[in-house]
């Protein structure tokens, strides 16, 4: 782990790196850590107090955005269905947007970890991706180190589970 730090703060400061811990473990006054990774996937400051207007909007940037990604990823005759699957679950996905954010949390994840199975391939669940998504593609290996960082299953509060999904979001609507 200490290789992936020092791979880490070749593209982040020191301070973001620890604000992930900050944010996954601490309960209360975790706004400051989510700006701060906010910030590392270009957004501007504040983002915890992102409203429920703009979270929704995020969404629809989110779905569009990876519904592209998915769409446009050549696969193999193999993985044709798990592309259909994931397709047909990110659309589901969208429209449990009423959902409560702890709900949505572990199927976010499901949803990012297949998109990435997809687009990587065998590589995307090897011990060395985060390290090779960061040489290849920096800002999409610091999306990565956030979205591994992250338990599959928690017990947050309503607004910490929000937080954790609209940061993943933001990335991918904007990547």
């Amino acid at each position: 782990m200490n290789n992936i730090n020092d791979l880490l703060s070749e593209f982040l400061d020191k301070d973001t790196i620890g604000e992930l811990a900050n944010f996954l473990n601490k309960a209360e006054k975790y706004e400051k850590a989510a700006d701060k990774i906010a910030i590392a996937f270009g957004s501007k400051s504040g983002f915890s107090k992102i409203t429920p207007e703009n979270a929704v909007k995020l969404s629809h940037s989110f779905n569009n955005n990876l519904t592209l990604l998915i769409q446009k990823t050549w696969v193999e005759k193999s993985d044709i269905a798990l592309k259909d699957k994931l397709l047909y679950e990110l659309e589901q996905f969208s429209i449990e947007n009423e959902k409560k954010w702890s709900e949505r949390y572990p199927a976010f994840l499901s949803l990012i970890d297949d998109a990435v199975f997809l687009m990587f391939g065998k590589q995307a669940k090897t011990e060395d991706f985060l390290e090779y998504s960061l040489r290849i593609d920096p800002e999409f290996g610091i999306f990565w180190w956030y979205i591994g960082s992250l338990p599959k299953e928690c017990d947050w509060s309503e607004e910490k589970s929000r937080l954790a999904v609209l940061l993943g979001m933001y990335f991918l609507a904007n990547y």
